[in-house]
């Protein structure tokens, strides 16, 4: 393409052959009745059915079309991370293949980032999926909601709106996905949401399960560790020591005073857990020290490379 497009429209997709056509028509008609210029870039996730080829072909006859083929399945946030890479709007707007997020909402997504947002995040506040998706989900969004301060009612939703600019400031890997908008408003953008509408699954089959539930709580615990303590571990290690140390000395000093006035306390578990609390106190403020030291020998390299004239956070 020649011109740079006003927006890209993102799509990772993993054997998707079935809907893929459908979805192409669908943003052809939606493009033109709205007269936006765009480039369609489709980053394919190592499918095994022949997605590839109907990518290839969608490529030779729609100049507007790129296409990024992984070899293996690599993940969804491998996926949006080549795709932001490669992406080359002032907009990006990211959707799944399935054609459950609705092409047309992209008007709508666009109006609202001119809001004033550089960030705008869907909420398929109608969802028409199984109970064993919606209901899990809601706990999720609702922890996420309350442990973040991100008051947004579906953080996974596909369909979002990015200010180009916003996706050089953030670097996605394993589930991280899941959790753009908190690191996004962690780098300090706005972030919006708008509620789209949601279509029923009518091709293919769903890629996650209630299987993903667990490890996404796991997940959000790393995204508050890096969005609030990744400068300052110590202030996370160092309480958790504070903590768990002074418990254990207050009971080593309780066990002290009943030695000293002729008590055995030998035999007493309470002696062992002490110990272990002061241990692990100790332990904590071990990793908080650790973490520092990176810190400081990380902000120490980008002084260096800003002084030689490098952009250190430069994408």
């Amino acid at each position: 393409m020649k011109a740079k497009p006003d927006i890209t429209i993102l799509i990772p997709l993993y054997n998707e052959d079935e809907s893929l056509p459908h979805l192409k028509k669908a943003l052809d008609e939606m493009l033109e009745r709205e007269s936006i210029k765009a480039e369609l870039l489709f980053v394919n996730d190592g499918s095994r059915d022949n997605s590839e080829q109907l990518l290839d072909e969608f490529a030779r006859s729609d100049s507007r079309v790129r296409v990024v083929h992984f070899r293996r399945n690599r993940g969804k946030s491998a996926a949006l991370e080549a795709g932001f890479r490669q992406a080359k709007g002032a907009y990006v707007v990211t959707m799944d293949a399935d054609l459950q997020d609705d092409p047309n909402e992209v008007p709508n997504l666009i109006k609202k980032l001119e809001e004033g947002f550089d960030l705008v995040s869907g909420w398929k506040k109608k969802r028409h999926d199984p109970i064993t998706k919606t209901a899990p989900s809601k706990l999720f969004n609702f922890v996420a909601r309350i442990t973040s301060g991100v008051k947004l009612h579906d953080l996974n939703c596909g369909l979002k709106i990015y200010r180009r600019e916003v996706l050089g400031t953030i670097q996605l890997y394993g589930e991280l996905h899941r959790f753009i908008p908190i690191l996004v408003a962690g780098e300090g953008w706005r972030v919006g949401e708008l509620v789209v509408q949601h279509h029923a699954r009518r091709w293919g089959r769903t890629k996650f399960g209630v299987s993903r539930f667990l490890p996404g709580f796991l997940d959000l615990l790393t995204v508050l560790f890096l969005t609030r303590f990744a400068a300052r571990p110590m202030h996370l290690f160092g309480s958790l020591g504070l903590l768990t140390g002074i418990t254990g000395f207050g009971i080593l000093v309780y066990l002290s005073v009943l030695w000293f006035s002729g008590i055995a306390i030998g035999h007493r578990p309470l002696l062992t857990f002490g110990v272990l609390l002061v241990i692990v106190g100790l332990q904590f403020f071990s990793l908080g020290l650790i973490g520092e030291m990176i810190t400081h020998h990380h902000a120490s390299l980008r002084l260096l490379s800003s002084k030689d004239g490098e952009d250190p956070d430069a994408p």
